[in-house]
């Protein structure tokens, strides 16, 4: 009897102790990197949407100055294209507003509904067609659009924002307090057919706190 006891006590122990460790396992393979994100979590309200490459943004056929913001998503060591990478983007209207509707839910109260989602291939290469944001209205703060990054394996984490360089409220001041979040966010607009052409790369994990 004390065999048996002793027994089934060593199996319970065993079977706890290798419960703990694979919670502890599932735990660990979810890495925490960019600290505190407001909103980040909006990067999965594209519900059923399916996700390409390529998405057009809300208002891009009657709003000017039209652009096209593109570049390549990197892994971690600036050379390798990353696939299967989630990039969310918002910004203001013309009026230097986050639009709305009045029927938006989640995080689109706030960001409004001039917002996309792209999910990268292979190649690692993005597009968004949308048009140019204005500043805030009666502020000086730069024209800029939100990004959000979601790569397989991490949490979502916010990168530096696009940045116009040939924006008047981008002063010197500003440039140095950028942190190059996923690299440098300043972008050259280039005319192109009509439309503000815009590079913007993306560095996985550079400047982030916490990514391994």
């Amino acid at each position: 009897m004390k065999v048996f006891a002793a027994l089934f006590i060593f199996i319970i122990t065993f079977s706890s102790c290798e419960s703990q460790t694979k919670k502890a396992e599932k735990a660990s393979s979810h890495i925490v990197v960019g600290g505190p994100c407001e909103g980040c979590e909006a990067i999965f309200e594209y519900g059923n949407q399916p996700l390409s490459p390529v998405d057009t943004l809300p208002d891009f056929e009657k709003t000017e100055p039209k652009l096209k913001l593109t570049g390549t998503v990197f892994e971690n060591d600036g050379k390798t294209p990353a696939e299967n990478v989630i990039v969310y983007i918002y910004h203001t209207n013309r009026k230097g507003i986050y639009a709305t509707n009045g029927n938006e839910i989640g995080w689109a109260k706030r960001h409004g509904y001039i917002r996309g989602w792209i999910k990268t291939d292979k190649t690692g290469k993005y597009t968004f067609f949308t048009s140019r944001p204005a500043a805030y209205p009666n502020a000086k703060e730069p024209e800029h659009i939100h990004l959000t990054v979601k790569e397989p394996n991490k949490n979502e984490y916010y990168i530096d924002d696009v940045i116009f360089d040939d924006d008047p409220f981008l002063t010197q001041k500003h440039r140095e307090r950028l942190t190059d979040r996923g690299g440098s966010g300043i972008v050259k607009p280039i005319l192109n057919g009509g439309i503000l052409c815009l590079n913007r790369n993306i560095i996985l994990g550079l400047n982030i706190p916490d990514y391994d």
